[in-house]
This record gives C-alpha cells, structure tokens and sequence, in this order.
C-alpha cells in the first residue's frame, strides 16, 4: 500500500512539472519521461506482484524511447528553426 502512494506521489510530480509554467521545452521534455519512468516502475511492480509475464513491460519501454525521441527530434528542429527553446520567443505562425 505504501509503494502505491509513492508512486501516486512521483506520478504527480511529474504532472505538476508538466503542467507548471517552464521557460524551456526541455524541462517540459524531462517531466514526461520522468511520468513514463515511474509509469514502467508501477507496471513492473504490478507484474511482479501477480507473477505474470513481462512482455508488455518491454513493449511499453519502445513506446516510451519512441516518444522520447520524437520529444528530442521536435526539440532539435525548434532551435535550429528558431534558434532556442524558449516558449516566449516563438510564435506558431512565425516558425
């Protein structure tokens, strides 16, 4: 019960830096990888716990690397479009 709750609890702390206001995109970027990673921890210890296989852990860990670097690939076309990963310095009708 209590791991519940500390994952609960690191879930919403990523939420919260998601969600707040950041100045760069990378920071945004860290927040969702850091949900996906206390997201796989909480699968695996739900399938330890009830002994089933561990297929779907790894096909979540492809989904997750997938999406960590299309974030990474976004990231690298906004500053060389734009020249950094300020939120404030770009518009999306300008770049």
């Amino acid at each position: 019960m209590m791991m519940l709750f500390y994952f609960s609890l690191c879930f919403f702390c990523g939420i919260w830096v998601f969600c707040s206001d950041r100045k760069h995109l990378l920071i945004v970027l860290l927040g969702l990888e850091f949900m996906a990673l206390v997201l796989f921890l909480f699968i695996y210890y739900y399938l330890c716990g009830y002994n089933y296989e561990f297929y779907f852990v790894i096909i979540f860990l492809v989904f997750s690397v997938c999406e960590g670097s299309l974030g990474l690939s976004i990231l690298v076309s906004m500053i060389r479009s734009c020249g950094n990963d300020y939120y404030q310095s770009f518009s999306m009708l300008q770049c």
